[in-house]
């Protein structure tokens, strides 16, 4: 068995945004209540106590069989964490889909997000995406407030920058703790930024450079979303470099005698940066299969690591 050189693994959340029903104005029922209850259930049994919302999923519907859920079983509001989002508007009718981060609209959302969740305080809220029309000050205090109210517990972020999160640190006295970008042995932008400095595929990368070392410098836990690749590695790879790093990864889990989905996960925990990947598939049986990366630390080595990461890059580093 490998040595885990992480000391502190941090565990995975789940991510409730496939929860609800249909993603159109159709209300949820029963059969969408009790695929909530199998997922979660799900969740909760492989040790999962942080469940991952925000507003606009399932246009509020996720929420709202999530309280129905509390609802039917009082002491379960006790036994987890809920953490939810706000920040995104969706499209309405011939209104394209914008983002809002006005303090009355912190507010306001936080308020509905309460009630569809049926709880009187939700622990980590997650500003979803940055709204450049939005002051840094009003923002600060939008949360200062939900914080002085009991509303909101701690405060975090969702798909920023470093240089995003100290302008909001600088005038929040409370600590930012959370920050969850897209992350995957797909979605690699992350990891690229920090290797292809000075060399030519450093413009095109795109990701702030920095950010997760901010993070780390500053007890921001970050969050990784679409942990599991939308399933590229486990059945539906398509590419050249997906099919040889779903080689390279059922090899892994094979000798480990763990799930690939595991394997996935571990790659992601095995990081300094001690990366809490959100597992977002509403598919119990898959959930399931995460089961190790909840409860044993990463089993990768140096070697291993590596082997998954240049197999699904497809190229040799610079």
């Amino acid at each position: 068995m490998t040595t885990n050189t992480n000391a502190s693994t941090a565990r995975p959340l789940y991510g409730c945004m496939g929860l609800g029903g249909t993603w159109g104005p159709e209300p949820y029922g029963a059969a969408d209540i009790e695929a909530a209850e199998a997922a979660v259930g799900a969740a909760l049994e492989i040790g999962i106590t942080t469940f991952d919302h925000a507003d606009i999923y399932r246009h509020g519907k996720s929420e709202a069989v999530f309280g129905e859920l509390l609802a039917r079983d009082p002491g379960l509001r006790g036994r987890v964490t809920l953490q939810t989002k706000c920040g995104i508007r969706l499209p309405d009718g011939d209104r394209p889909g914008s983002y809002d981060l006005r303090g009355k609209t912190v507010l306001r959302r936080v308020e509905e997000s309460l009630t569809r969740l049926r709880t009187d305080v939700i622990d980590v809220l997650l500003l979803h995406r940055p709204d450049p029309l939005a002051d840094p000050d009003d923002i600060a205090e939008a949360l200062t407030s939900l914080h002085a109210q009991g509303l909101v517990r701690r405060f975090g972020v969702s798909n920023m920058g470093a240089a995003q999160m100290a302008s909001l640190q600088a005038r929040l006295e409370l600590p930012l703790v959370a920050n969850q970008l897209e992350m995957s042995l797909h979605k690699r932008d992350w990891l690229e930024a920090g290797v292809l400095l000075n060399t030519p595929g450093a413009a095109a990368n795109g990701f702030p450079l920095g950010t997760l070392e901010h993070c780390r410098d500053h007890g921001i836990r970050i969050q990784a979303w679409g942990a599991l690749a939308q399933g590229r590695f486990t059945g539906r790879q398509q590419t050249p470099s997906e099919r040889a790093a779903a080689a390279v990864l059922g090899e892994l889990a094979e000798r480990k005698q763990v799930t690939p989905e595991t394997v996935l996960l571990w790659w992601l925990q095995r990081h300094p940066a001690r990366i809490a990947p959100v597992i977002g598939t509403s598919d119990p049986g898959r959930i399931q299969a995460c089961r190790q990366a909840v409860g044993r630390p990463p089993e990768l080595d140096h070697e291993e690591w590596y082997a998954l990461w240049l197999a699904a890059r497809g190229e040799p580093l610079p």
